[in-house]
């Protein structure tokens, strides 16, 4: 599925292990942000990003950089035949420039078919009634996007 980016494999840095990863939830409006700790067990929500601030990848550039970030997922939202459309566009020119500005970080896609919604049933689940969830549930869709690769790659 990822054709822009090297895989993590390709990657010169000689580490086997690439934990820390940053997940990221593109939307046009925020970006939902979450990390895996470094042995790569759990992923947790970090922030959320809004694409109207100053520098958005700028940010996320701090981010990786404060956390020593070593892969970075993106969310690629498919239609459901598995076919990419507008969105998954605007995803990808999104990451093209966030690659330009970390090139040293691998980058994979993840399809993030369905991930808001079982955030939110998670969110829901755990109490979290609807109108609460939005400052969170970018976040909560990161998460589950790194939860998807981490469960691919085992």
């Amino acid at each position: 599925m990822n054709t822009d980016f090297p895989h993590f494999s390709d990657a010169s840095s000689g580490d086997a292990s690439p934990h820390p990863a940053l997940g990221i939830d593109y939307g046009e409006a925020r970006i939902g942000v979450a990390a895996t700790d470094e042995f790569g067990i759990m992923a947790h929500p970090v922030e959320t990003v809004a694409t109207n601030c100053k520098n958005p990848i700028g940010r996320l550039t701090e981010i990786a950089s404060q956390r020593k970030i070593k892969t970075l997922i993106v969310g690629l939202p498919l239609r459901l035949d598995g076919t990419e459309g507008s969105s998954a566009e605007k995803v990808r020119s999104f990451a093209k420039k966030l690659g330009a500005a970390m090139p040293e970080i691998p980058m994979f896609f993840v399809d993030e078919t369905y991930t808001t919604s079982v955030a939110s049933e998670k969110l829901r689940a755990a109490g979290r009634k609807a109108h609460q969830q939005k400052k969170i549930i970018d976040q909560a869709a990161a998460v589950e996007i790194l939860n998807q690769w981490m469960e691919e790659a085992s």
